[in-house]
């Protein structure tokens, strides 16, 4: 509807002589409420000022004098004129979709430009648990519409490979583990120690298990060795970040997301000096009780860590080292952290010291935040264990999506990488479907349903796409007409999905396409039920045989950008 709301708008602003821009008044047109009042709205209220007369009067002199081949009806409602499409224009809609094929939907706005995307990032010698989902999916959505947008994209998988939960670790593992044990537990091993050490350190009354700060302490004192080189404590370190990442790779493959980077955090150990050393030239640096801080109480903040009083680094320190070394590398136009909304002070805070700084592209790092997610309404912690391994998610939806296909198509070829397909992308689907920022909790049943809003559902409506044609042929592009509601419905739905594309990227959200993919899987269902495509003698209704195509592009195009696979037959 890009396109469409260009030509009404330029249409407006030559009658309106130029009360505003084309541009503007593109950006005002909106949909109505109700389909019966039209496909599209201009709320003639920001002319009235200019044009000195009342939106009413406004619309009703426009509607007598707009005229447009791509418009079969203008008409006034109160402050409104609402604009009815020409069945012949959504008719070139479907011809142009059928002719772009998979570059339906794609725009330019990014062509020449960088987009560096920092997500999924989980720390490791931990479990890969369904509280790092969001910034996984999220962060490859944005990935997949930065690149369909025209970007270079640099997808970088910032692990969390250093930092005090080693130092816990090297505490456990020498005070209560074994090579053999860990090498044959794996992550979970790992997760039995972190989860020990940290009982000890805080105590465990349901457990009997006194407190021991100086467990704590001892952490510290570990990780610190690590960070001054002592090779001891590398070498462990290094085991235990190889047992790690071949851990998170197998849920990796499962989503289908590949890195361009997994430089982690001790990548920057030796890029750090540089960037604290420029912070003491501009005196930016001040020592407050022992610790090297930033003041930002000038910007409403708390001050900024940026050394530890035994002067070992923070998360600042390194975040700071790695956006000067991404910017020198890759030299992005954006560069996009994508985390939980509890950190978004410090976001905040290291942005400002960027700033501060004097990198003049302080203002092209973009923070994108998340709700939590919980199961059962239980919050998450792996602290304390409570935790749902995504692997075990992933494991139990392909299981369920399995038993459905044995009941209801036992024959189906290739049913096991089908049920992968299905119930991964419902575990996914599940998660964008609501804003980002919205907490959520976590319900298996209602992702895996075939009904209502659900990935299986959207994916059900892309196989009966593929179903249809199969049995219809080929189908060559032509001249497409339409008649009835149910086509111009479809039509004007599959319309929408270039601004869809926009949009999802202005907001940096995913759950705008997924919305968007229910809105066609609705309109096709009810297309398909009003509409017949192949009559009773087995001729072939070649228009409407050619709008179940371009649904299958739109819908093709749109679940991948979402991460979700299509399976031609379910």
């Amino acid at each position: 509807m890009t396109e469409l709301k260009k030509l009404i708008a330029e249409e407006i602003a030559a009658l309106t002589e130029g009360a505003l821009s084309s541009e503007e008044i593109a950006a005002t047109l909106e949909y109505p409420p109700d389909a019966t009042m039209g496909d599209l709205a201009l709320p003639c209220f920001k002319f009235a000022k200019a044009m000195r007369k009342s939106p009413v009067m406004i619309a009703s002199s426009l509607a007598e004098r707009f005229s447009s081949e791509a418009v079969s009806k203008a008409a006034a409602v109160g402050g409104y004129l609402n604009f009815t499409i020409s069945p012949a224009y959504y008719a070139t809609v479907v011809e142009k979709i059928l002719a772009a094929g998979d570059d339906y939907g794609k725009n330019k706005d990014g062509e020449g430009k960088v987009c560096v995307l920092d997500y999924s990032s989980p720390n490791l010698a931990k479990p890969f648990h369904i509280g790092h989902l969001g910034t996984t999916v999220i962060g490859h959505a944005l990935k997949k519409l930065h690149e369909f947008a025209g970007y270079k994209c640099v997808g970088i998988n910032y692990v969390g490979d250093w930092g005090t939960q080693f130092g816990k670790l090297i505490v456990a593992y020498k005070k209560w583990g074994n090579r053999e044990q860990v090498e044959n537990g794996g992550v979970d091993a790992l997760v039995d120690l972190y989860v020990r050490i940290n009982n000890a350190i805080s105590g465990n009354e349901e457990q009997g298990i006194p407190a021991d700060p100086s467990l704590a302490d001892a952490a510290r004192a570990e990780f610190l060795k690590m960070e001054q080189g002592d090779e001891d404590n590398l070498a462990l370190w290094r085991w235990l970040v190889n047992l790690s990442l071949n851990a998170n790779d197998e849920i990796y493959k499962l989503l289908g997301i590949t890195f361009d980077s997994y430089k982690g955090e001790s990548f920057y150990t030796d890029k750090m000096p540089e960037q604290i050393e420029k912070l003491r030239e501009m005196n930016l640096l001040k020592i407050d009780d022992g610790a090297s801080i930033v003041d930002l109480e000038a910007y409403k903040m708390p001050p900024c860590l940026i050394l530890k009083r035994d002067g070992s680094t923070l998360y600042p320190t390194r975040d700071i080292a790695a956006a000067v070394y991404r910017k020198r590398t890759y030299d992005f136009d954006k560069c996009i952290y994508v985390t939980s909304s509890g950190q978004s002070l410090h976001f905040a805070q290291w942005f400002k010291v960027v700033e501060l700084m004097g990198y003049d592209w302080a203002d092209k790092l973009v923070h994108v935040p998340y709700g939590t997610i919980s199961i059962g309404g239980a919050k998450l912690a792996t602290r304390t264990g409570n935790v749902i391994l995504l692997r075990d998610l992933f494991d139990t939806a392909i299981e369920k999506c399995l038993a459905v296909i044995n009941e209801k198509n036992p024959d189906l070829e290739n049913k096991e990488e089908t049920a992968k397909a299905v119930g991964v992308g419902a575990v996914v689907f599940h998660y964008l479907l609501n804003g980002r920022i919205k907490d959520s909790d976590f319900n298996m049943e209602d992702a895996l349903s075939f009904d209502g809003n659900t990935g299986p559902y959207a994916q059900y409506t892309y196989a009966r796409c593929s179903s249809i044609l199969e049995k219809v042929g080929e189908v060559a592009d032509g001249t497409v007409t339409l008649t009835e509601q149910g086509e111009f419905a479809l039509s004007k739905t599959l319309a929408r999905f270039p601004e869809v594309v926009k949009a999802a990227i202005r907001e940096y959200e995913p759950s705008v396409i997924t919305r968007y993919i229910l809105d066609v899987a609705s309109a096709f269902n009810k297309f398909y039920q009003d509409c017949r495509i192949i009559e009773k003698d087995g001729s072939v209704n070649l228009s409407r045989a050619a709008l179940v195509k371009a649904t299958r592009g739109v819908l093709k195009n749109a679940l991948s950008l979402i991460c979700l696979k299509t399976p031609e037959k379910i």
